[in-house]
């Protein structure tokens, strides 16, 4: 399984621009995108901000799955300095609940000679800028579904003695879990030349086909049981879907691209219905399976090194 990567420049600068406003802050806003909340969790901002107590608040949860939902809540709330709280970000009520949450994880912050600062960061697209508009009635940030949209940091004043800085988004440089770079890369979260449709919509079919084949049964029209549905190979699955939808070129050919764009834009779009990609233990397993992978390959690097410098050493002897 291939990984997706993208860490263009803006995300560079980023990485220095928090690291310097984080010496200042009290609270941490981590926007998490409800429907992939473990792959939307970026270790690097964790590394950089992990001394700061934070509220990780999973947006999109009107279209993501609520069982799922209040199993990542317990999840996250059971990690020592944190609040987790599941919203809509274009709901004007609960996004002001953040205010308070963070007070409560800042206490001795507030008034004018203590105003409470508070960084709000998260991945590309999951809703931030959004958010910020909410709270504060008016048009602060930008917001399109698009991945890199802000690229810019701002300072927002939600209350007197209360300050939001809004910083763009940013993934990590290297993506070591292989169905987190899918999972993102399906929720729109990775430009969109980081990665190639066809093969992120075969990798959500696999996933959808195990726990989520009604959905796919009703949105596509399949006259085959959810066991079938569960039993056909992904390239499979996809082709049927391509010709129910009408991807369909001369000679009777299904257009595989387009399909697979189709499938990626009914679940970017909730077409499918609520649904979340992953779960706290199918996340740990993945992030598991990913370190240990690590592990190997950097005894690998260690010990091609090691016998590099040994034949160097006997070359030297020889001479």
């Amino acid at each position: 399984m291939s990984t997706i990567q993208w860490f263009p420049g803006h995300m560079h600068l980023t990485r220095k621009l928090i690291e310097e406003r984080v010496k200042d802050i009290d609270v941490v806003i981590e926007v998490l995108d409800a429907r992939i909340p473990g792959s939307s969790f970026n270790p690097l901002l964790q590394e950089l901000t992990g001394h700061k107590p934070r509220v990780k608040l999973l947006n999109k949860q009107d279209v993501a799955d609520p069982v799922r939902t209040q199993a990542w809540l317990d999840w996250y709330n059971a990690q020592p300095q944190t609040l987790a709280i599941a919203m809509d970000a274009s709901e004007a009520a609960p996004a002001r609940r953040l205010i308070p949450l963070c007070r409560q994880l800042a206490p001795q912050r507030g008034g004018m000679s203590k105003p409470m600062r508070v960084l709000i960061c998260g991945v590309p697209n999951v809703g931030k800028s959004t958010l910020i508009n909410t709270m504060t009635g008016k048009k602060q940030a930008k917001a399109a579904d698009e991945a890199g949209v802000t690229k810019d940091e701002q300072r927002i004043v939600l209350d007197d003695d209360f300050y939001l800085w809004d910083t763009p988004g940013m993934l990590w440089p290297r993506i070591s879990i292989p169905q987190s770079g899918f999972n993102l890369a399906a929720s729109g979260s990775v430009g969109r030349n980081a990665y190639d449709e066809e093969l992120v919509a075969l990798e959500l079919l696999l996933y959808l086909q195990k726990h989520y084949g009604a959905e796919l049964k009703t949105r596509y029209k399949l006259d085959q049981s959810l066991e079938e549905i569960a039993a056909l190979h992904d390239d499979e699955l996809l082709e049927l879907i391509g010709r129910k939808r009408g991807a369909v070129m001369s000679g009777g050919r299904v257009n595989l691209q387009k399909a697979a764009e189709l499938v990626i834009t009914d679940y970017r779009t909730h077409a499918l219905g609520r649904i979340t990609l992953e779960t706290p233990e199918e996340f740990a397993a993945w992030a598991e399976q990913a370190a240990k992978e690590d592990a190997e390959r950097l005894a690998r690097k260690e010990a091609q090194a090691k016998e590099r410098k040994k034949k160097k050493l006997q070359r030297q002897r020889m001479r």
